[in-house]
């Protein structure tokens, strides 16, 4: 079944950032990115952070983020369809205005925040 996705990115809170959060159908499973998905190409890879779950409102929220933490603007957006899902590693097809392909997060560190997004088509 098809979830909601999407792409934010996140400026004046830190060095600027992209935002991937994949509904779980209550939250959003959120990882911060240095590059926006859309731009890797087949096989690329790029660090990601896992976040705290964000709420569900910022899958259509754009403007300041609380807290004086900047503020996020959507990049892209559609629907995330799971192709496999495990503690450490997800695989996922995005599809949607902004971006298109299927990806892997894999978790790489010791931490549990410690992740590696790669586009695999």
């Amino acid at each position: 079944m098809a979830e909601p996705f999407v792409i934010l990115l996140h400026v004046g809170c830190g060095p600027d950032h992209y935002d991937l959060m994949l509904s779980d159908g209550r939250t959003l499973a959120t990882w911060r990115l240095p590059t926006n998905p859309a731009e890797l190409a087949a096989d690329q890879s790029a660090p990601a952070t896992r976040l705290a779950d964000h709420r569900r409102d910022y899958l259509i929220y754009e403007g300041p983020v609380s807290g004086d933490r900047g503020r996020v603007s959507r990049t892209a957006e559609g629907s995330c369809e799971t192709v496999a899902r495990q503690e450490d590693c997800w695989e996922f097809c995005l599809a949607g205005e902004g971006v298109d392909g299927r990806f892997e997060l894999r978790r790489v560190g010791p931490g549990d925040d410690q992740w590696r997004l790669t586009r695999r088509e």
